[in-house]
């Protein structure tokens, strides 16, 4: 059971002031969001944690590389489900290390990484400004909270960018959109702009919707012209859009201003081909096939230390179930453009259980059941059929840590997922969530905390699990 410090303070005591003005989304779909509480980990987890996200990180962008320059397009459309629209601005090599999340489990058998979030991740606020307030308020001097490098990180990572860019003949101010009624969208969206102002550059806000694009021109907002643009929108998504008034297809034109070098992205286009989930069976599948590599391309990809990173703190993971299938073993399906859990179940590997199979009385699958028995509406299940329909990955099932915390509502006994930002290839922050065991939007945000003084024994005695 995880260690959860609960501050003796209501959520409107702490959220009535600085706390609320930073994250104004703290309560959300009429409930709790933030938690005036700390998750407690120690010491060694976190220099594990900052050892295992880097490394994670690196053989993410070596794969990366990889599949650009040596897989052909229909391995990208097939096995990573990229839109064919998007490949050869996946192609284009950008420079590496960008604003990423990692979601970890940490479990008996050590940390493990279960996605990776690298096109659009959020929760960067709670860690960078919301954690400090939390563990101010805890007035212990034993603990401090692990994320004091995200603005640094943030800001070093906009100078890499924009660096790059320049050199590619891009330069001016800065344009960074999200939908501007999307509060918390806008929020994250806002606490980048800022970081890369006090990095040095001019920036502008201009809401998604405000966005105009003349194709084999420019993109401009309000008349004035875009050349660099930060955007908290899927590119997934982003490449179905089209307009419906003109008929121009938006996602389509803008992609083409980014391949003839006429507008810079952030995260760049690149970055999509990590955020599909057919990634993770695409590392798990070179790594099984490692000794073959030099036949393929010349030379060995992994080396021993990247061997051993992908063995100990990667999971199992295929383009089939079968492997888990007939071996009875329990495994994750996940949809390849899946988010905040959707398009995701827990499966047991029982050959009862048939591949696809929507099977409610299926003992892990808790937090669809509860989903269902509250009543969806037509956009509702028009949401759940578009991720239920996508490509699937299948990955091996490591139980989550139990953490039990206060809410308004009492108490709550949850799962703890450990999201872990690596920005620029270092890791820079950490977003601890409580919720069901598949982490959904419903989760709690229960900021990081780190005890300092904690010897051998004292660690054993307070990470003790279920």
């Amino acid at each position: 059971m995880r260690q959860v410090v609960q501050l003796p303070f209501s959520h409107e005591e702490v959220f009535q002031g600085e706390a609320g003005q930073q994250i104004p989304y703290h309560r959300m779909y009429g409930k709790q969001y933030c938690v005036p509480a700390l998750t407690v980990y120690s010491p060694s987890e976190i220099q594990e944690l900052r050892t295992a996200a880097e490394a994670v990180d690196g053989i993410y962008c070596k794969v990366m590389r990889f599949i650009q320059q040596y897989m052909p397009d229909s391995f990208l459309e097939h096995q990573l489900g990229i839109h064919p629209g998007l490949i050869s601005a996946a192609r284009m090599e950008m420079v590496t290390g960008g604003i990423t999340r990692q979601d970890w489990i940490i479990g008996e058998a050590g940390p493990k990484c279960i996605e990776n979030n690298t096109d659009t991740p959020t929760g960067i606020p709670e860690v960078a400004t919301l954690e400090d307030i939390l563990v101010a308020l805890a007035e212990d001097t034993t603990i401090t909270g692990p994320s004091a490098e995200m603005d640094t990180r943030i800001r070093q990572c906009f100078r890499i960018w924009l660096e790059f860019y320049a050199n590619q003949g891009l330069q001016g101010p800065v344009t960074f959109t999200s939908f501007g009624e999307h509060v918390e969208d806008r929020t994250n969206t806002e606490y980048l702009m800022r970081r890369c102002q006090e990095a040095g550059y001019e920036v502008f806000y201009a809401p998604l919707e405000e966005l105009e694009i003349v194709p084999g021109e420019a993109l401009y907002h309000k008349g004035r012209e875009i050349n660099l643009l930060y955007r908290l929108y899927p590119l997934e998504y982003l490449i179905d859009d089209r307009d419906e008034t003109t008929g121009v297809d938006i996602g389509a034109a803008l992609l083409e201003l980014v391949r003839e070098g006429r507008l810079g992205l952030m995260n760049p286009v690149q970055h999509v081909l990590m955020q599909s989930k057919g990634f993770m069976a695409a590392i798990w599948s070179l790594y099984e096939r490692n000794e073959q590599t030099p036949e393929y391309c010349g030379f060995t990809l992994f080396d021993e230390a990247e061997m051993d990173v992908i063995s100990r703190y990667l999971l199992p993971t295929y383009f089939s179930a079968e492997p888990f299938e007939l071996n009875a073993i329990p495994y994750v399906s996940k949809s390849y453009w899946g988010r905040e859990g959707r398009g995701t179940l827990l499966l047991d590997g029982g050959t009862n259980n048939a591949l696809g199979k929507k099977d409610m009385e299926h003992p892990l699958n808790e937090a669809l059941e509860s989903n269902l028995a509250t009543g969806a509406t037509d956009e509702d299940e028009e949401i759940t059929a578009y991720y239920e329909n996508q490509p699937k990955i299948y990955q091996q099932l490591v139980p989550m840590e139990q953490a039990v915390i206060e809410t308004e509502d009492g108490a709550y006994s949850g799962y703890l997922l450990t999201g872990v930002f690596v920005i620029g290839g270092r890791l820079a922050g950490v977003l601890p969530r409580v919720g069901e065991k598949v982490t959904g939007d419903m989760a709690y945000y229960c900021a990081a905390t780190v005890r300092e003084r904690m010897n051998d024994e004292e660690e054993k005695e307070w990470k003790t699990w279920d």
